[in-house]
């Protein structure tokens, strides 16, 4: 298995289980991941916020750890990178109106490259116009930005993930098992039965 070269676009308020558990994850199983967030360098913070679910009608949200990001925004070429990563949380809301970053998404489309959105990341790739005819999995209220996208919203466990094509979402960070397997899977990691990354 050679290492892959892995984009993770985030921002300030992003899921706090959503960018650490991948971040850490592929980093653990031997591929480079650079975590960039437009207007931050490498070094530079960002907020997150834990989403849980306890209970009420949506999710409650509380303040989660800092994340050091370890790329600058600004040196970012699509063309460089074998995958991207879309952690949710806040972030997707605001950064879909950065025209870099929906740029950056499309390119990543066109290039056939494996992505991976979770949660409310959906909520960007409807902004990029890149999911029309495709089954999707995102945040329940992500729903109708996912149809109104030209996408079919895929309703499974919150514990599972589903794929199509180059694209492989879930619902939330409870599905992080599902959906990174199948993320690996898509950029070519060997993977055991049980699922668990083996060493090349």
């Amino acid at each position: 298995m050679s290492a892959k070269k892995i984009l993770l676009i985030a921002g300030d308020f992003v899921e706090d289980y959503e960018i650490m558990v991948p971040f850490q994850s592929l980093l653990a199983v031997g591929h480079r991941v650079h975590a960039v967030c437009p207007g931050k360098a490498a070094g530079d913070r960002i907020a997150t916020a834990i989403h849980d679910f306890e209970g009420q009608q949506t999710y409650t949200e509380k303040r989660g750890h800092d994340f050091i990001l370890n790329a600058a925004f600004a040196d970012v070429e699509a063309e460089n990178y074998d995958a991207l990563v879309i952690p949710g949380g806040r972030a997707p809301e605001y950064l879909r109106l950065d025209p870099q970053v929906i740029a950056l998404v499309q390119q990543f489309f066109a290039a056939d490259k494996p992505v991976a959105a979770i949660c409310h990341g959906a909520q960007l790739l409807a902004a990029a116009g890149v999911i029309k005819g495709r089954t999707v999995s995102a945040y329940p209220a992500c729903r109708p930005e996912v149809e109104l996208a030209g996408g079919t919203y895929a309703d499974i466990a919150i514990d599972a993930a589903v794929t199509d094509g180059n694209l492989v979402t879930a619902p939330a960070w409870p599905a992080h098992p599902a959906w990174l397997n199948q993320f690996l899977g898509l950029i070519g990691h060997a993977l055991g039965e049980s699922g668990l990354s083996q060493a090349a």
